[in-house]
């Protein structure tokens, strides 16, 4: 964006100091010219994207009014695809910028369009049930068909477009919280905002188009034999997952789970009966956030963990706590490669 302005800014001096004019006048003329004003639009809506892409903004803006601000960005290059081939200093790249926005927008339609469409066929997936889990958290059981060839791995997310009334219109992020069983997929749901508050509504028949899957937290990033998985809030979801189907023995696998109180633990059977069938360790860490005694702090971390520095660790959580625990386990001797993590944020 500062590259965008850049341009602008420099072309008007440029131009002022060439037509001796001031930089007003020579604003003013130039926006006179068809391609220059939709070009400045463009600039303008450039700018509304890099505002609420900034870190003390976004955390302020709801999750769909962020996504659709982002869509001008489309908008934004059209606009500024005119003053690009216009004008006889251009004539010789015209087909250069011409090329390049036509394979854009191909890649557009077939990923954005084509793709999803396609696999909305193939899959047919449809929502099944939809079960609470604890205070506004609910999971979503969705069946489909050639599931499998979604290669969906436990710790990834998808983007889910439910076609439903006020749904249908936004694909929302959210990790499987159980591995791809058959003809099932299943997500597990907290409403944090407008539209993850409606999936509690949705129902049973409701056909859903998704995309993806999206995401690295998966097995393929462990490199040592343990592994620990922090999960924080409804960061258990992909917690959960690899909880299941990491590979190893007894007392290879721990998961701590980090939560507030104890009702707001989700999923709990599942994890006690995992932890029980694998021999896997299990803590509950509760407690309000704000409390004197950090269970993740790192002498607390070495107390659950004795060898932590020797494990591999996936962590998955809101931002404060991720990135808190991260330092923690930096500072406990954990090395920053062996640390996996995805931020519940955007």
């Amino acid at each position: 964006m500062l590259l965008v302005f850049g341009h602008g800014l420099l072309a008007l001096l440029g131009y002022a100091v060439h037509e001796e004019t001031d930089v007003v006048s020579a604003a003013s003329e130039l926006l006179g010219y068809p391609a220059l004003a939709a070009a400045a639009a463009g600039t303008v809506l450039l700018a509304a994207v890099g505002v609420t892409s900034a870190r003390a903004v976004r955390r302020r803006v709801p999750h769909e009014t962020w996504r659709g601000v982002h869509l001008f960005v489309y908008l934004a290059a059209a606009l500024a695809f005119g003053h690009q081939v216009a004008g006889p200093d251009l004539a010789a790249v015209g087909w250069f910028w011409a090329l390049a926005h036509t394979v854009v927008a191909v890649l557009l339609v077939w990923y954005r369009g084509v793709v999803p469409v396609r696999q909305a066929l193939r899959h047919a997936l449809r929502v099944a049930d939809v079960r609470i889990e604890g205070p506004g958290v609910v999971s979503v059981v969705m069946y489909g068909q050639h599931l499998a060839e979604l290669r969906a791995e436990p710790g990834q997310f998808l983007r889910w477009r439910f076609l439903q009334r006020r749904l249908w219109h936004t694909a929302l992020p959210f990790s499987l919280s159980a591995p791809v069983r058959g003809n099932a997929l299943r997500i597990t749901v907290k409403g944090l905002g407008g539209h993850s508050r409606r999936i509690r509504r949705l129902r049973p028949g409701t056909r859903v188009l998704a995309t993806g899957p999206f995401g690295a937290l998966t097995a393929a990033r462990r490199t040592r034999p343990k592994v620990l998985l922090i999960a924080g809030g409804v960061g258990i979801t992909p917690m959960r997952a690899l909880f299941e189907t990491l590979p190893g023995g007894p007392g290879d696998i721990t998961l701590l789970y980090r939560a507030g109180a104890e009702e707001h633990l989700v999923l709990r059977d599942e994890l006690e009966a995992i932890a029980a069938e694998r021999q896997a360790g299990l803590h509950y860490l509760l407690g309000p956030s704000g409390a004197a005694y950090d269970p993740l702090a790192p002498q607390a971390l070495a107390a659950l963990v004795p060898d932590l520095a020797e494990h591999d660790v996936y962590l998955c959580g809101p931002p404060g706590m991720a990135e808190a625990t991260r330092a923690a386990l930096l500072r406990a001797g954990v090395p920053a490669g062996r640390i996996h993590s995805e931020c519940f944020s955007f």
